[in-house]
């Protein structure tokens, strides 16, 4: 009887799906999102899991699933302890690592008063009391080593006001076991307040557990050196940015080589995403982002001879390489993404490229409904450069039509616009409503030469603004685009462009979205948490009148100088725990354009970040979002 009922349902699903023709914000939180968890230690299977979410109940959960290397049908996994291999267990001794947040400072008006234990108030004496979206309470990440059969524990950060896992995004991968079994290694920044705000130099260290001593394993090397790890012949490779104070630096992968630290990819034009070494140490493969895709590479260990050789692209195609899962022989799993499918397992010929799906978590969704058609165009720039701009069609386009069309503008500012695939700036669902979506790699992007990535900074509105326009006027010449139905959006950077742009784009667009946007440069280095990154961006501190680049950033680059001329619709989205960029930049932009009488709405998250997380509200943002361009766009005559 249930598996009738299962059936019938299915059915029904399936039959919905064919009535819907095409993505849906419903329908995209309906989809499964897989993870990768590793290949099983005895090579022949990969666990992963795939999370789902319950609309009704705002919750998500997640069930594990085994499924050969070779693929095949999928099974159910209740435990995958034992399974694959925890790189935080000692192979030599058997201990194992954990991270934990440990009290070392009071905060709290009851804990420096005791007396006053009712007391609603922090008491803070330098900077760095909040990040990303949480306030201090005086822990800290530390690690620690624990003896499973005792439970005895060693903190080997006792008593440093330093973080490892690192602030705000790191995780297991900071910190790792030395194959001797007796040195933990691990990334931090080991500066507090100030310094710690205005800084990106973590350094690696390595713990001994028999004399209790700490090394820096990467002293005077001044940017982010993150990610420690061992091949199996003991190498230690890690990655490593050179200037301090820059988060979008060129990332190298650093090899140990006898003491000397050998940049591998030292003469290559490129930046590395994640690594793993080869299962027999003589390789390490890499992602990093390609002409707007993001792809598989892989350079040789030189080993004593320090030779280093070229960089070769194990793959190419459409798509984008998002994770290394694990080798097996000449078969890579790996994660992969387009802009028409989430994440699914995929392995990879390590002799040819060739890739194969392993995982088909979302098939029967996505075989039941249209596609995109994303188109790669080059488009030149003001200054005579090629520029490659994503193009993503709705579905059954018909070239004898008209329609509206969206200029995306992508956060980062340097982060690259790939064939990725987001539950929120989701460009299928965009071109599914109707919509054709246009997403430039403008300058600032990875993947085309660090001379592009890097003319960025400190011009924040300068070049990039004129790829953007170079972008939208190249596609709203085409027949099939009606130029006066033209919208521009975006979040972060991309916030920002769109409230830039509002004051300098002469009647080309009739609406704007903004998420959590910078609005106010000034109140923004005055309110963020990382000082390191508008310090490298703008240029420094705005009190800073000697400084010509950082002059020029908040005045001739700041969207509070051009509200004068903004005449357009414009939506404006905040998040009220994103301390990154925080409120007052969505209040200030809203307040502005209200008493200015321009047509504007704000969608406030009190509890979301820079992101949207949570199901329900994620679809009141998509249903605010297409339902301000219905008002704003396709009502217009």
């Amino acid at each position: 009887m249930q598996k009738s009922i299962i059936t019938i349902t299915l059915c029904l699903f399936l039959h919905l799906l064919s009535a819907q023709n095409v993505m849906t914000p419903e329908l995209l939180w309906q989809l499964g999102r897989v993870g990768a968890v590793g290949i099983t230690t005895d090579n022949t299977s990969v666990i992963y899991r795939v999370t789902t979410f319950d609309i009704a109940e705002n919750t998500s959960s997640s069930k594990y699933y085994s499924i050969p290397l070779k693929g095949g049908d999928a099974t159910e996994v209740e435990d995958y302890a034992g399974l694959v291999s925890d790189r935080s267990v000692s192979a030599k001794s058997g201990l194992k690592l954990i991270s934990k947040a440990i009290k070392l400072d009071n905060v709290q008006g009851s804990e420096v008063y005791p007396d006053l234990d009712k007391a609603d108030v922090q008491i803070y004496n330098d900077l760095m009391y909040r990040h990303w979206d949480t306030w201090s309470d005086g822990s800290y990440n530390h690690v620690l080593v624990v003896n499973p059969e005792t439970s005895d524990t060693i903190d080997i950060m006792e008593g440093q006001p330093f973080h490892c896992p690192t602030k705000p995004f790191g995780g297991s991968e900071d910190y790792t076991w030395h194959p001797d079994g007796n040195q933990v290694i691990y990334a931090t920044k080991q500066k507090t307040g100030v310094e710690y705000a205005k800084s990106t130099n973590t350094d690696i260290f390595a713990y001994n557990l028999e004399t209790k001593e700490t090394s820096n394993l990467t002293e005077g090397r001044m940017g982010y050196d993150m990610s420690p790890s061992f091949s199996k012949q003991g190498v230690m490779a890690w990655l490593s940015m050179a200037r301090d104070g820059y988060e979008a630096d060129k990332n190298d992968l650093i090899v140990n080589v006898d003491g000397e630290h050998l940049n591998l990819t030292a003469n290559w034009d490129g930046t590395v995403g994640g690594y793993a070494w080869s299962e027999n140490g003589k390789k390490i493969y890499f992602t990093a982002a390609t002409g707007g895709t993001k792809q598989l590479f892989v350079v040789e260990y030189p080993g004593k001879s320090k030779k280093r050789t070229g960089i070769k692209q194990v793959t190419t195609g459409q798509f984008d390489v998002t994770g290394i899962v694990g080798q097996h022989g000449d078969v890579m799993v790996v994660t992969r993404t387009d802009m028409n499918h989430a994440r699914e397992l995929y392995t990879v010929s390590l002799l040819n490229g060739k890739m194969k799906q392993l995982t088909h978590v979302n098939d029967d969704i996505y075989d039941n409904i249209d596609l995109s058609i994303v188109e790669r165009r080059t488009v030149e720039t003001t200054d005579g450069k090629e520029m490659i701009s994503w193009v993503i069609y709705p579905p059954n386009f018909d070239p004898a039509k008209k329609y509206p069309a969206l200029l995306y503008c992508q956060g980062g500012p340097q982060g690259a616009l790939s064939q990725f695939y987001s539950f929120r700036w989701n460009f299928q669902l965009m071109a599914a409503q109707g919509y054709i979506v246009v997403a430039p790699n403008r300058r600032g992007m990875p993947g085309h030469g660090v001379e592009w990535n890097e003319q960025i900074s400190k011009d924040w509105g300068g070049q990039n603004m004129q790829d953007y326009l170079s972008a939208i006027d190249e596609m709203s010449a085409q027949p099939f685009v009606d130029e006066d139905k033209l919208g521009c959006v975006g979040a972060s950077y991309g916030g920002y462009s769109a409230y830039y742009l509002a004051g300098m784009h002469e009647g080309r667009f009739k609406s704007f979205i903004s998420h959590d946007g910078v609005f106010n440069l000034q109140s923004m280095y005055g309110t963020t948490e990382e000082l390191f990154f508008v310090n490298w961006d703008l240029g420094g501190p705005y009190w800073d009148k000697n400084n010509e680049a950082a002059q020029k950033s908040y005045t001739q680059f700041n969207p509070i100088n051009h509200v004068d001329k903004w005449d357009t619709p414009i939506l404006i989205i905040q998040g009220g725990t994103d301390f990154r960029v925080p409120i007052g930049q969505g209040l200030e932009a809203f307040q502005a354009a209200r008493t200015r009488g321009i047509q504007s709405r704000i969608l406030h998250f009190p509890n979301e970040n820079h992101w949207v997380m949570k199901a329900q509200n994620g679809l009141v943002w998509q249903r605010e979002f297409f339902g301000w361009l219905s008002e704003t766009l396709e009502d217009k005559s």
